[in-house]
C-alpha cells in the first residue's frame, strides 16, 4: 500500500476535474480525496497499490474533456490507511 499526493496545475478548476477524478479513483478502488486549492491547482491524495496509483496518475494527465493539465507534482508518502473510500473535499 502506498500514498501519493498529486498537485495538478493548468485549467483544472471549473471543468469537472474533481468529480471525474472521484469516478476514476472509485473505479480503480483507490481511497483518499480530491479538492481545489486556492492557488488554482487541484490536490489529490490517493492510497492504493502502486499499479492503481500509476493508473490514476496517468488518467490525471488527461483529465476530463474541458481540462488542460500543464504539470503534476507528485509527492510519495507513507500510507496511513485512514480513508474508507474516495471523496471530494470542499
Amino acid at each position: 500500500m502506498q500514498r501519493w499526493t498529486f498537485y495538478i496545475s493548468g485549467k483544472v478548476q471549473g471543468v469537472f476535474y474533481r468529480q471525474s477524478t472521484l469516478e476514476k479513483a472509485r473505479q480503480l478502488e483507490v481511497t483518499g480525496f480530491t479538492r481545489n486549492l486556492p492557488d488554482g491547482r487541484v490536490q489529490v491524495i490517493a492510497e492504493g497499490e502502486k499499479h492503481q496509483l500509476q493508473q490514476l496518475l496517468d488518467w490525471c494527465w488527461q483529465g476530463p474533456e474541458r481540462a488542460r493539465v500543464d504539470d503534476i507534482e507528485i509527492v510519495p508518502e507513507h500510507a496511513t490507511q485512514e480513508f474508507t473510500g474516495f471523496t471530494i473535499h470542499h
